[in-house]
């Protein structure tokens, strides 16, 4: 029971943490505020947070109850929409999933742009801070590390452990 709980609250605190990672890195580049200026929207910025919040929490959840959320096949299994239901519920989910594809490549594309624009203020911060020689060598290892992350993290499976 005890290593339950321990694991329940490693669990959420492990959450909260890479959380807080990806909304700093969404205020960092400030993803929000962009969009609420390009859309001329500015009074509904507190409605795009929140809608940034709820897509999060909303991801997580179908993210870990998956299986015992399939919606799908309770509606297939009871045949809530009648004989015809393979046809509607195939139709629907054509649907959801296009509108969702297309809302995640748009917020993906957005995301690294601003990313891409932070970039910008690199040259800026090493001349302030007298750091002249070494800029693409630090650039070159830093992506570096991120391909041997990828590459141990692909070849040893850790996708399919959770580790």
């Amino acid at each position: 029971m005890i290593q339950q709980i321990f694991l329940a609250v490693l669990g959420v605190s492990a959450g909260i943490l890479v959380s807080a990672g990806v909304f700093t890195v969404l205020l960092s580049v400030g993803l929000v505020p962009r969009f609420a200026g390009k859309t001329h929207t500015g009074r509904h910025i507190f409605l795009y947070e929140e809608m940034v919040v709820l897509g999060t929490l909303t991801g997580n959840v179908f993210s870990i109850l998956g299986e015992s959320l399939d919606l799908g096949g309770l509606v297939r299994e009871k045949m809530l929409f009648g004989a015809n239901t393979p046809l509607i519920w195939n139709a629907a989910s054509v649907i959801t999933l296009s509108l969702f594809g297309v809302f995640s490549g748009i917020f993906v594309g957005c995301l690294a742009l601003a990313i891409a624009e932070m970039l910008d203020s690199i040259p800026i911060l090493t001349r302030r801070i007298g750091f002249r020689h070494g800029l693409g060598i630090m650039v070159l290892f830093v992506a570096l590390g991120k391909l041997a992350g990828s590459l141990i993290y692909f070849a040893l499976h850790f996708y399919e452990t959770g580790l």
